[in-house]
């Protein structure tokens, strides 16, 4: 019976290597990212490109599909190339194919495609059985003289050809048409530059090698990509050149019109259709404001995507907002490549040096290879021209010979030819024994003869192998060079959150537990007086409103607080919500202690040298702070008026020392002192006594007038009010008890507010429920002093009026002349909203 285990060798055992499996894995892994590194992913330095494209190339070259030919199908070639060189997937061998043939892709394409080889829109070439290709012309030369000895070449995957490890590369590739790849642990992002300026720097850097890289970039700007567009900033260009690394921010040409943007150039590697579809996204979702409609135009000629503005977009603010979201991006430059074998980064300069080191490589090669060529032919022509001399001796000496061997043999040892000579000359036809044929031989070997002294000259010297290098450089610009299409732009000014925010008066909203929103002015239309007003803010259980005033998107808001402090911020950081809403908690905004709530807010860019803040305090303290002090503000907020306990800051009012300031109180009296009478004080004080207080009485507001013809608006908390000329308010020493400006009670409540109006101004109401209402101040009855008032606003018998504010006659206007122009589908208070007017007779009680 036989047995079924195998015979085992006896020294089995040991054969057997026992490894550490950490050891075993880090090797392998390295081995195979030193394969995806030299043999896949990166460019070489010198030709610029990857050995998928090399071999493409090389594999064209062989069959003969040059500039010259006709187009071969892809498949043929991808085929071809699969077959002999790249022994992977058909696929990824026909992608890089087909980026070879897309102009959007490389600034100088190497493949003449035929066919549907993808587009800008993200579109994939047609099947690889669809499509021809034929090798570009200034592929060739990428390509030229690769017979002549110029490269190494290397056995293939099978041993069966020989391949070029590098091509001879006449122009500089890496640069004029860019590369990119991601190996094991890095990758490279190199632009594509314009062919005359890299040409150029290189011819610069043969003449001079000491030029630095700000020297080369006299010659090169920058990036010249295929799709156009500007690169903003040349900053970020010298930083990419001088390290090999940088970021730059290329943006899409574009054309702003009346009521539409039209863009005409894209930046590098942007899909088209994606980013319209992105856009489009925006708009719907509101992140992009303004923009109506959208078109895509664009043709064989090139590319224009019309974006259409509504009427009453701002262009300036829509166009930052598309710079913003999607028409400008980074360009990140990595400039990997590999140096005999190994991946490095490289700068502008050493990028072109190695590439001229390689050409010098090339070129001393090819002359050595024409040298050989040039010396052997001299050889036979100085036989043939020695055995012209002799010439009937060498035919009768053939002659009699028995066979070419012997004729060979004679003429080596009777002439002392050479065993060449002796071959060439008993090949030679009776024909060429012709004078003119020896006056050919003649001139032939006088400029074979030159031609050794060249090549022997060039390679004794190494300048003039560099006017060689030099020389055909040039004559590839002449050929080759086109017109800079990316332009570079100077970075004048970044694009900030403020210029994507629309300029336009808003509604602050601040609730007593400090939640905070704006509204448009423009959301709401003015009523009659004495409505119930509508929805203008969604308030919580247990919060009321405690404060509405008009800003605009870009004012600084000094906003105070109860607590004496003050913060600093812009208008459009509070959020933008609907009337509806509650609105956002004011600390994700500003760094409020608990207890802590906005009370006064200054709106203003840019104080006056002579202006100062003028405050007061609930328990009638007034104080003046020049308002240089209040320019540097930190986040954590900064200390505005120092109080006494259990005293809060009520009101600001800006002034410059010319002004009276009007203290009303929520008994309704009123005081009215120069400014001055409060001197100017610094931050961390509490100031001097404005008003003589009487009772449980607080002060509710302060007014600067100028001696305008203006009046003073008291509003009550029942929602009542009363206008009456200042010059009613006769001038007191401060501290003083004031007059009686309004009386208060049952039916009308204590005051809640105090304005200076004008009779053109508008201003806007809003209860603590969170109702709101925006009314003419010619509306309201002009009165005197002491009385009761009519009713502004109809509150409900559980709520109560919080704020009023002005709206300046100035705005108001203006604001009246764009909604008469605006679509009436633009409005966004709703039809169907009812205002209820209220039919009261004014009240008026001496």
């Amino acid at each position: 019976m036989s047995s079924d285990i195998p015979d085992v060798p006896d020294d089995v055992a040991e054969r057997v290597q026992t490894v550490r499996v950490e050891d075993e894995m880090e090797q392998s892994y390295i081995d195979y990212a030193m394969s995806v590194i030299a043999g896949r992913a990166l460019p070489d330095v010198r030709d610029g490109l990857k050995p998928v494209h090399r071999r493409i190339l090389y594999a064209m070259h062989r069959s003969g599909v040059t500039s010259g030919s006709g187009h071969r199908k892809s498949s043929n070639i991808v085929g071809d190339t699969m077959g002999d060189f790249h022994p992977h997937g058909d696929q990824s061998i026909y992608d890089a194919l087909a980026r070879m043939a897309q102009e959007f892709s490389m600034r100088n394409p190497l493949i003449d495609g035929q066919g549907n080889f993808g587009s800008v829109d993200g579109d994939p070439p047609a099947a690889m059985r669809y499509t021809e290709a034929r090798m570009a012309s200034i592929a060739e030369e990428l390509l030229d003289d690769i017979e002549m000895d110029t490269v190494e070449f290397k056995s293939n995957y099978d041993d069966r050809l020989q391949e070029p490890e590098v091509l001879p590369s006449a122009i500089p590739n890496l640069l004029v048409n860019g590369s990119s790849g991601i190996a094991v642990g890095m990758s490279t992002n190199i632009p594509p530059h314009n062919l005359g300026e890299i040409i150029d720097a290189t011819v610069e850097l043969i003449d001079n090698p000491d030029a630095t890289v700000e020297d080369l970039m006299e010659y090169v700007k920058g990036p010249d990509f295929p799709t156009g567009a500007n690169i903003v900033g040349r900053n970020d260009i010298h930083q990419a050149y001088k390290t090999g690394r940088g970021r730059l921010r290329v943006r899409a040409e574009y054309e702003v019109q009346d009521d539409r943007i039209v863009i005409t150039e894209l930046p590098f590697q942007t899909n088209k259709a994606r980013l319209i579809e992105r856009i489009a996204n925006l708009v719907n979702d509101g992140t992009i404001e303004g923009i109506r409609d959208l078109r895509d135009e664009s043709d064989r000629d090139g590319i224009r995507v019309v974006v259409e503005l509504k009427q009453n977009a701002i262009p300036e603010v829509v166009e930052n907002q598309l710079l913003d979201h999607r028409l400008e991006r980074t360009f990140s430059i990595i400039s990997l490549a590999l140096v005999d074998g190994q991946p490095k980064v490289l700068t502008l300069k050493e990028l072109l040096q190695h590439y001229v080191d390689h050409r010098k490589d090339v070129v001393r090669r090819r002359s050595e290879y024409e040298l050989d060529e040039a010396e052997e032919r001299a050889h036979i022509l100085e036989g043939r021209l020695r055995a012209l001399e002799n010439i009937d001796d060498v035919v009768e000496l053939i002659r009699d010979s028995d066979d070419r061997n012997g004729a060979r043999t004679g003429l080596r040892e009777t002439f002392d030819f050479s065993e060449k000579q002796s071959e060439h000359i008993v090949r030679m036809q009776l024909g060429s024994l012709t004078s003119l044929e020896s006056e050919e031989i003649e001139s032939e070997y006088e400029g074979v003869t030159a031609r050794i002294e060249r090549l022997e000259t060039i390679l004794g010297d190494e300048s003039e192998l560099l006017d060689v290098v030099k020389e055909e450089l040039i004559e590839m610009r002449e050929e080759y060079a086109d017109d800079r299409r990316t332009k570079i732009v100077e970075d004048t000014s970044e694009v900030t959150r403020e210029d994507l925010i629309a300029e336009e008066d808003v509604f602050v909203v601040v609730t007593e537990q400090d939640y905070v929103k704006r509204m448009p002015v423009a959301n709401f239309d003015a009523q009659g007086r004495g409505g119930k007003g509508i929805i203008g803010a969604d308030v919580k259980e247990g919060d009321r409103i405690s404060k509405v005033f008009r800003a605009n998107t870009h004012d600084y808001l000094l906003c105070f607080t109860n607590h004496g402090q003050v913060y600093r911020l812009k208008t459009y950081e509070i959020p933008e919500m609907s009337r509806t809403a509650r609105g956002k908690s004011a600390v994700n905004l500003i760094d409020l202690d608990r207890g802590e709530d906005i009370t006064a807010v200054v709106t203003t860019d840019e104080f006056e040298e002579d202006e100062c803040l003028s405050m007061i305090t609930r328990q009638g303290y007034v104080k003046r702070t020049d308002a240089s002090d209040f320019e540097n503000i930190l986040s954590t907020g900064i200390i505005a008026a120092r109080l006494e306990d259990g005293d809060e800051l009520v009101d600001v009012a800006v002034t410059n020392g010319t002004k009276d300031l009007l203290v009303g109180t929520k008994h309704g009296m009123t005081i009215r002192f120069d400014e001055t009478e409060a001197r100017a004080m610094g931050r961390n004080t509490r100031g001097v006594r404005g008003i003589n207080l009487e009772g449980d009485d607080e002060v509710v507001g302060m007014v600067a007038s100028d001696g305008e013809v203006r009046d003073l608006l008291t509003v009550t908390r029942r929602g009542y009010g009363k206008r009456t000329p200042l010059t009613e308010y006769r001038r007191q020493s401060r501290n003083g008890k004031g007059l009686i400006d309004i009386k208060t009670g049952d039916r009308n409540g204590p005051v809640t507010s105090v304005k200076s109006v004008a009779e053109d101004d508008e201003l806007v109401l809003m209860s603590e429920a969170g109702q709101i209402m925006r009314i003419r101040v010619e509306d309201i009855s002009e009165v005197g002093r002491n009385t009761m008032g009519v009713t502004v606003m109809d509150v409900d018998e559980t709520d109560r009026m919080a704020s009023v504010d002005v709206i300046p006659s100035r705005v108001a206007e203006e604001e009246a002349a764009e909604a008469e122009s605006a679509d009436e589908s633009d409005d966004t208070v709703d039809a169907d909203e009812e205002t209820v007017e209220a039919v009261e007779p004014e009240v008026s009680e001496e």
